[in-house]
């Protein structure tokens, strides 16, 4: 009996080893388990990728979604969408926003509005300005913080 797998992405072309070549490729759990030719392998949903180049999701580290401040030019929900569509899996969202994310009352606000309105993984920029390089070096002395959601 075949191994039964999530996702079986078959005859696609892949970039291996400087070469390109038509392979299966087996996902389970969210993540690639085999490449290759993969024929004692049944998926429980399965993608032909004829014809077609099979790339990994693309990080784009410096997006301008305008959330809060000018939302009529892009928001958080409609640029996750379009990164999705264009292959991006995840953002980082620069602090140009209005007001701009350079405190730590606005970098909290900017993680509420993107609970549950964006499709893709994403993280924010906190942004430098001589009032937040001296907050950082009063109040959190050498600690480096991060945020990401996904």
């Amino acid at each position: 009996m075949a191994q039964r797998i999530d996702l079986l992405n078959k005859n696609g072309s892949c970039c291996i080893e400087n070469n390109l070549k038509k392979v299966e490729l087996a996902i389970s759990d969210s993540k690639i388990q085999e490449i290759g030719h993969l024929k004692n392998l049944k998926g429980i949903n399965e993608i032909g990728a004829k014809e077609l180049l099979v790339l990994p999701g693309v990080i784009d580290t410096k997006v301008h979604y305008r959330e809060p401040g000018s939302t009529e030019a892009d928001d958080l929900n409609s640029g996750s969408r379009a990164a999705i569509l264009g292959g991006v899996t995840s953002v980082f969202e620069m602090p140009n926003t209005n007001p701009q994310t350079s405190s730590e009352k606005e970098f909290l606000k900017q993680l509420d509005l993107a609970t549950n309105r964006m499709f893709c993984n994403y993280a924010f920029y906190f942004g430098a300005t001589t009032q937040t390089m001296e907050y950082l070096k009063k109040e959190k002395k050498n600690e480096i913080f991060f945020f990401q959601k996904y």
